[in-house]
């Protein structure tokens, strides 16, 4: 199961899945800590610390539930016409529809936090409680709410990176782990660190553009489709690969530059 980490692929997948769960979390922390406010500080931290655990177990459970889903790749709805051709099967459908939910949310995402700032503090705000449980509660709707995101990332950032589906799993479980351990350590600090360069977390939640658009092309591509004579490829994930780390560098040299010229 391990021999995956002698591939470069394997490594640059997990600490980019990594970056962008820990992009994605900062809105769990965001409204955990906003879910928590009304409770007495001795269960603040409590149920902050808590609602992340829950959020790691429950991202991991989606994750196995999911790619149970994505291993369904016996074609059962054939298409034949003039101009189409192929096979559509559940892994196809799931990573379709996954893809749609990416583009839709990851659109929405970004219309809210540059025209519609705070729009889901005041539907959290509005739904706080002064009990633990109810907290704990609200907590975990808002987990799941937020998981489904991150999941559908993992699945694009790992699909097909190896043949055996245990090792994509593996990544992704670590990359949960990892990125919710570092929340919880740097909790204070990344949502410093975010707050303060908004323009981060936008372009994370435009990666998910990509990653949306490249699960609806897998999913075309392993539902064997040909569209006018003309097969659909998959998309190499190298190339998702260079255009994440080349605005990520940009954005850093900007960061720095604006920086010096404070």
């Amino acid at each position: 199961m391990f021999e995956i980490f002698a591939s470069a692929d394997a490594w640059i997948a997990l600490l980019t899945l990594t970056f962008l769960e820990i992009v994605l979390g900062i809105d769990n922390i965001v409204f955990i800590s906003i879910a928590a406010q009304k409770l007495e500080d001795k269960d603040k931290k409590k149920a902050t610390n808590l609602g992340l655990l829950l959020a790691m177990l429950l991202r991991i459970a989606l994750l196995f539930g999911i790619s149970v889903l994505t291993s369904l790749n016996e074609a059962f709805i054939p298409i034949d016409t003039s101009w189409i051709t192929g096979g559509i099967s559940g892994q196809a459908i799931i990573l379709f529809l996954g893809g749609l939910f990416l583009l839709y949310k990851s659109t929405k995402e970004i219309h809210e936090k540059i025209e519609d700032k705070g729009h889901d503090e005041r539907e959290v705000k509005s739904r706080q409680s002064k009990q633990l449980g109810s907290a704990i509660l609200e907590i975990t709707v808002i987990n799941i709410v937020f998981s489904f995101d991150s999941i559908l990332t993992a699945i694009g950032m790992t699909n097909g990176i190896s043949p055996n589906p245990n090792d994509a799993l593996l990544l992704m479980v670590i990359a949960v782990v990892i990125s919710v351990l570092i929340m919880m350590l740097f909790t204070y600090k990344v949502s410093e660190f975010v707050n303060k360069h908004p323009s981060i977390q936008v372009l994370g939640l435009s990666f998910l553009i990509l990653i949306g658009f490249m699960l609806i092309a897998e999913a075309a591509h392993l539902s064997h489709l040909v569209v006018f004579n003309n097969p659909i490829g998959s998309i190499p994930k190298g190339y998702l690969y260079f255009a994440i780390a080349f605005s990520l560098m940009v954005e850093f040299i900007n960061m720095n530059v604006k920086k010096k010229s404070h």
